[in-house]
């Protein structure tokens, strides 16, 4: 099946074949055939409206969002699935073989980790972005390069090799949301089962939670700036949240605030 009839009949392709072409920076859109404006009529005839068939409705009826009772049964399954796995080659498997949230359908790669899987501290993202999503590692566009340099300040980094030296980094959602949006509380609910079995597979001793996404999915609170510096625990650990790299790209002036939440972490880890 060829690229035009998935875009024909499958939203989400659709979808991703926007957002791909907007990150592309296409703007205008160029017909195949020139149009002179000058021999145009000075008023346009309005055309009669005519029915949509009903195979061009059908795909858009498809995609309306599940009923809760489906949702449900997606994140029981999500539970299931991660229960199952033993390791971390099989709770990548085992993502990769979850279907229910539909961010995969449109993502080029699926993002799950990078750095020492032995690692004492485990820095939480949100999703992907654009870059990440091209490569399938989290944190390497200029919020990663910034990422880098902010632990590196501390003597930890995702290439060392002593689990004291080294950070773990993986995010909420291993795919990329279309635009960069936001992810949904129903992707969250769907892919949090697979978050916990990361972690407890990891172990490490200090979660650091990045941005209001992974804040909202281990504490189920909101509100990353306040909640910034403010040790508390999560799933029997640990856990110190700090304001994304991307915000603090945005916001310069808080990187002073970030560079306390990292002493306040370096302290933690050498204690």
């Amino acid at each position: 099946m060829g690229i035009v009839t998935e875009i024909e009949t499958d939203w989400h392709a659709a979808l991703a074949a926007l957002a791909w072409q907007y990150d592309l920076g296409v703007q205008d859109v160029v017909q195949d055939t020139p149009l002179n404006r000058y021999s145009l009529p000075d008023v346009a005839k309005p055309l009669p409206a005519a029915p949509l068939p009903a195979a061009a409705i059908a795909p858009f009826a498809a995609t309306s969002p599940p009923p809760l009772e489906t949702r449900a049964d997606a994140v029981a399954e999500a539970r299931q699935m991660a229960a199952q796995a033993g390791d971390l080659a099989a709770l990548r498997e085992a993502i990769q073989r979850f279907d229910h949230c539909e961010l995969k359908r449109g993502a080029r790669n699926l993002v799950f980790a990078d750095g020492l899987p032995a690692a004492h501290v485990l820095v939480l993202g949100e999703a992907p972005g654009a870059e990440e999503d091209r490569e399938g590692r989290p944190f390497v566009g200029r919020a990663g390069h910034l990422l880098d340099a902010m632990f590196a300040a501390i003597g930890l980094s995702r290439t060392a090799t002593a689990p004291h030296e080294a950070i773990y980094i993986t995010n909420v959602l291993p795919w990329r949301p279309p635009g960069n949006r936001d992810p949904e509380p129903a992707e969250i609910d769907m892919m949090r089962p697979f978050v916990e079995r990361h972690i407890a597979l990891i172990d490490p001793k200090v979660i650091v939670v990045m941005g209001n996404t992974p804040l909202f999915t281990l504490t189920g609170e909101r509100g990353i700036l306040k909640a910034r510096g403010n040790w508390s625990q999560a799933l029997d650990r640990p856990l110190l949240p700090m304001a994304h790299p991307a915000y603090l790209l945005r916001n310069p002036a808080a990187k002073r605030e970030a560079w306390a939440d990292l002493l306040a972490l370096q302290a933690k880890v050498q204690g």
